[in-house]
């Protein structure tokens, strides 16, 4: 009786198709990976040299809950329930700063071109930068989280609470980091970004108040639930439309 030798053949050509699918697949992320963390790396430290545009975040930062500081002068329990809304609106203007200087910085230098010339995808730019942008905001909420718990005397040190930062922060930064890209060219840039870069960011920013004011207030997560989906949804939807259009944006 002859022996069926079909199986084994089609068997070995699968596995080795899918062993070169694997080490294409190594092949390309590979450099893109790289080109990525040097970019974020470039920027981590330029800045850790100049200490330029985390100083700038922090002063403003630092400077905005002061001020509301000493002009709400409320009780606990009032000052306690608008801390959500404080601290967003410490972090989107701090973070608006950060986004201009980081591309301000590239475009003046004359770094910008060169990093446009290198032969890598694009995208792989976007992300770096998009990293070292959401590194210099985390940095500064790492810094006014405990002033502003000894300040309002509120207690900000919950897990929940930093998950919603950290989902917020990397949604206002992927727009960010899109729109300063487009705004980079103008001559009014630093005008033109927060004019951009708002009304996008509502969504992200409603449903950043929203779900931190429900762990500040041990809210059940019934009520959080649906905002952390928006944050999520929100994250994913323009982090995938930035890395479809950056291209396009600094071709023009």
């Amino acid at each position: 009786m002859k022996e069926d030798t079909t199986t084994p053949v089609l068997a070995a050509e699968r596995k080795e198709k899918i062993s070169a699918e694997r080490r294409g697949f190594k092949e390309t992320a590979t450099p893109f990976l790289r080109a990525i963390l040097a970019v974020a790396w470039k920027d981590l430290a330029s800045e850790w040299r100049s200490r330029e545009v985390v100083s700038a975040m922090l002063v403003f930062a630092l400077l905005v809950i002061f001020i509301f500081n000493f002009a709400l002068e409320l009780d606990p329990k009032t000052r306690s329930s608008l801390s959500s809304g404080i601290l967003w609106a410490t972090f989107t203007f701090a973070g608006t700063l950060g986004l201009n200087r980081s591309m301000a910085v590239e475009k003046d230098g004359g770094c910008l071109d060169g990093l446009l010339l290198a032969p890598v995808d694009r995208t792989a730019i976007y992300f770096g930068k998009l990293l070292s942008n959401l590194a210099f905001m985390l940095t500064v909420a790492a810094i006014v989280l405990p002033i502003y718990s000894i300040l309002y005397n509120v207690n900000l040190f919950n897990p929940g609470l930093m998950l919603v930062i950290l989902l917020g922060c990397w949604g206002y930064v992927a727009v960010g980091t899109l729109l300063s890209s487009m705004a980079v060219q103008a001559r009014t840039r630093d005008v033109l970004l927060p004019i951009l870069l708002f009304p996008v960011a509502i969504p992200v920013l409603v449903a950043a108040v929203k779900a931190s004011g429900g762990y500040l207030s041990a809210a059940p997560w019934i009520e959080i639930a649906p905002w952390v989906n928006v944050l999520l949804v929100y994250d994913v939807i323009f982090t995938a439309v930035a890395f479809m259009v950056f291209d396009y944006v600094v071709e023009e």
